[in-house]
């Protein structure tokens, strides 16, 4: 089951780890043990701004568009650090066979067309026209050869899980590759896209360089940049080339700026050092809108915040711990307070957008709504305490990401609300990757889980946070009879009926405990235009929709 949507993806098979965007992120919500009210959403869903205002492509090139990351990277490298920067860096210079439109739909990419023969079966035909950034052309071998990697556990632990689904991947003709699944899997051509897991390498590179990513050796793709340029938790710099298949950028060069304090990020837009900033903060958004000559661009990033339980990490083995510090998690106050209305309440896994891609939107909010839920209840918190393996309480390290200065906010509202019925939370903010190496690590039971889906897969989150090999360790016969039957169903909307049900089961063990659904605000100089502008904007060749506005 996993879909980009948000990406959602590119769906990955819901009984495989869907990696990636992490921010994808973390802390999950939980069900309850009694009444199960379900919680109205907050507030209606938010949908891409776009850009509207903006004035016409005049039709100059650029020479050169910075970019203020609010973290950093340690690789260019998807396959081996799959964090949601890293697929927004590496989606300018690499290609899968196909790629996510900024409206989450699939089109071609280095394969000119594709067909899916049955629910196990795919064929892709590639473009004979693709060229890599060096000028050579990118062949069968090329492709089968990144595929190989990317199914390499140990070469790219980011990216092997989608690929574990997959029985065999062979040349079928002159440009022809058919991929065969061990199992069905209706969503599993979202993965080989630069947003899902594929992002395809020169043979002929790869062996020469032997470790991709580094400052030395960088990436080499078919798209319309090509990296020139990298400094770990620095900076990266990426030049455009004239062999893309796509056609010739009018940015010249793109530089990003790893800065992880978020005041130092404001000031550099200040002052003119950037033209584009990445997941602004809530709490700065009134001061970004104030800075000259920015515009803010906002759309539904198809997010989900939540706590992520470790079930094999005591005292989370026990379900009347999780389920009573799901009842003390006032989820609307921290939509409305710290947030500042910037999301809606989640009331399970996918995000409205990310169902609304297979079903009416109006469908998919009725469907989540019978998810159990658990409403903030205190006293009814300290009961389900007392009845489990630790009534007296008990003291947990809860770590969030310094790129997410909300989850640090809301992290110390839970705790002060933990507090009171004996449970003691010490919050910690943590580099980013160092909070993502954390997750599932078999040592933190309580952690925050932030996942911004790639693809548009309705299944992608559930089949991360749910299926086999999942971050939390959880396992249930029930949630895994309903995502197989939703990998190989056909019929969109039973599909989705499919994957509520797997986690509305999920839901009454309480294996995680959803929080909110995010919206996310990129900050662009006003003389920069984005090009159709949507959710999936920053998972595709966006580069090459940059353009100088009137």
């Amino acid at each position: 089951m996993s879909t980009p949507p948000s990406h959602l993806l590119i769906v990955p098979d819901l009984g495989q780890l869907s990696r990636r965007s992490l921010l994808k992120g973390l802390l999950v919500g939980g069900a309850t043990m009694g009444a199960l009210a379900a919680c109205a959403p907050s507030s209606s869903s938010p949908t891409a701004s776009g850009s509207a205002g903006v004035g016409a492509d005049t039709g100059a090139e650029i020479d050169l568009v910075t970019i203020a990351l609010p973290g950093s990277l340690s690789s260019l490298d998807v396959n081996t650090e799959a964090g949601i920067f890293n697929y927004y860096v590496a989606a300018i210079a690499q290609e899968g066979l196909l790629q996510v439109e900024p409206d989450g739909t699939l089109t071609p990419a280095l394969a000119k067309e594709w067909k899916r023969v049955d629910a196990s079966t795919y064929v892709f035909t590639l473009r004979t026209d693709a060229k890599f950034a060096d000028g050579t052309p990118v062949t069968v071998d090329d492709v089968l050869y990144s595929i190989e990697k990317a199914r390499d556990p140990k070469a790219s632990p980011g990216t092997s899980w989608a690929w574990a689904g997959v029985d065999a991947v062979t040349q079928t003709g002159a440009d022809e590759i058919t991929i065969a699944l061990s199992a069905p899997n209706v969503a599993f051509e979202w993965n080989p896209t630069a947003a899902g897991a594929l992002f395809v390498t020169s043979k002929a590179f790869f062996e020469k360089v032997g470790t991709l990513g580094t400052a030395q050796s960088l990436i080499l793709g078919s798209g319309p940049y090509k990296a020139t340029a990298f400094q770990p938790d620095s900076y990266a710099e990426f030049e455009r080339v004239d062999t893309w298949w796509g056609g010739v950028p009018k940015v010249k060069k793109v530089r990003f700026e790893f800065i992880s304090d978020e005041n130092a990020r404001l000031l550099a837009r200040r002052s003119g050092d950037v033209d584009l900033a990445f997941s602004v903060p809530i709490g700065q958004l009134d001061q970004w809108k104030s800075v000259a000559g920015t515009r803010i661009e906002t759309a539904s990033d198809r997010s989900w915040a939540g706590i992520l339980f470790d079930v094999t990490v005591a005292p989370f083995d026990d379900q009347h711990v999780r389920t009573a510090i799901a009842l003390a998690c006032n989820r609307k106050d921290i939509v409305d307070g710290v947030l500042a209305g910037n999301g809606e309440v989640a009331l399970g896994l996918p995000a409205p957008a990310v169902l609304a891609t297979a079903v009416p939107e109006s469908d998919a909010r009725t469907l989540l709504g019978t998810i159990p839920q658990y409403d903030f209840d205190l006293d009814a918190a300290k009961a389900e305490l007392a009845k489990s393996s630790v009534p007296g309480g008990f003291t947990v390290e809860w770590t969030y990401p310094n790129s997410g200065p909300q989850l640090g906010r809301a992290a110390q509202v839970i705790a002060a609300d933990l507090a009171k019925i004996g449970i003691t939370v010490n919050v910690v903010e943590q580099p980013l990757e160092q909070w993502l190496a954390s997750i599932g690590d078999g040592v933190h039971g309580l952690s925050y889980m932030w996942y911004f889906p790639t693809t548009g897969d309705p299944g992608e989150l559930v089949g991360y946070l749910l299926g086999e090999g999942n971050p939390g360790k959880f396992t249930d016969d029930t949630v895994a009879a309903k995502l197989t039957a939703a990998n190989a169903e056909t019929d969109p909307a039973t599909r989705v009926a499919a994957i509520i049900a797997a986690n509305a089961a999920a839901a009454q063990k309480v294996a995680q405990v959803p929080l909110w659904w995010g919206v996310s605000s990129t900050a662009v100089d006003k003389s920069l235009g984005l090009t159709d502008y949507g959710s999936f904007f920053f998972v595709g060749p966006w580069g090459s929709r940059l353009y100088a506005a009137a």
